[in-house]
């Protein structure tokens, strides 16, 4: 083998190293976690198979003219033209807070390897009539909500309608939200800043408002599709979610 041959191949091997260390830190993981220090039993986060937004899932259905046969046809709401190709049983994100509001307690998920410049933050919720309908997932100011941790220790929010998200798609069952790089995320303290402007170090989704929280008194959102800068995440990683350091049941960083 020649030297450049040699040289050549060195750096080949080289960009494939660096394409699967830039791949590896690229958002691809939302951690589901709990937040109940006094051990209430009354949150829970999860990703379960079959309660996210069909993107586009085979069904043997029952056929016209007289229903009395059935066919495979494909299901695809309209609230999720893209989803998680990945994600191979249609899963969704499942938080839920039984009881009061008050209980220092939360569902929460933690977003895994995200960038430090942020431009896009979103997710399907399984609501009808938009984000302020009492129809379908809560949605309000405070829960599920984005928790946004910058590099300084500084926390920002963005609630599921404040501020209010983009509604990008929906449907009867599924709402699409987006909110853009100009966004402006509410401080813990100070000021709100866009969103593009903070420096990220991670980032949760948390859900602790209970049955006392209207409009809809439900306690207890579904999601799906979480997107980072357009990439989507809408599946668990079975057994691999017990593989990180730090992300044990207790976790809450609000």
């Amino acid at each position: 083998m020649s030297k450049r041959m040699a040289i050549g191949g060195a750096l080949a091997a080289s960009l494939v190293f660096v394409a699967a260390a830039i791949a590896a830190n690229a958002f691809h993981r939302v951690k589901p976690a709990v937040f109940d220090p006094a051990h209430s039993h009354l949150v829970q986060s999860g990703w379960l198979s079959g309660i996210g937004c069909p993107t586009s899932q085979d069904i043997q259905a029952f056929l016209p003219p007289d229903f009395s046969r059935t066919g495979t046809v494909k299901v695809a709401d309209t609230g999720c033209p893209t989803g998680d190709s990945n994600d191979r049983t249609n899963e969704g994100l499942l938080l839920a807070k039984t009881g009061p509001t008050n209980n220092n307690a939360a569902a929460t998920a933690r977003l895994k390897d995200v960038p430090s410049t942020v431009t896009e933050l979103g997710y399907d919720i399984r609501k009808s009539g938009g984000p302020a309908s009492a129809m379908g997932s809560h949605c309000g100011a405070g829960a599920p909500r984005f928790d946004i941790v910058t590099k300084s220790g500084a926390i920002f929010f963005i609630g599921c309608n404040s501020p209010p998200g983009t509604v990008t798609a929906a449907s009867t069952g599924w709402t699409r939200l987006r909110w853009g790089a100009s966004t402006l995320a509410f401080g813990q303290v100070g000021s709100p800043a866009a969103l593009s402007s903070l420096n990220v170090k991670e980032i949760h989704i948390v859900f602790d408002e209970g049955q006392d929280t209207g409009p809809d008194f439900f306690g207890l959102a579904v999601l799906d599709n979480v997107d980072v800068n357009g990439m989507l995440v809408g599946q668990g990683q079975g057994p691999k979610d017990n593989e990180d350091e730090g992300d044990n049941d207790d976790h809450h960083d609000d």
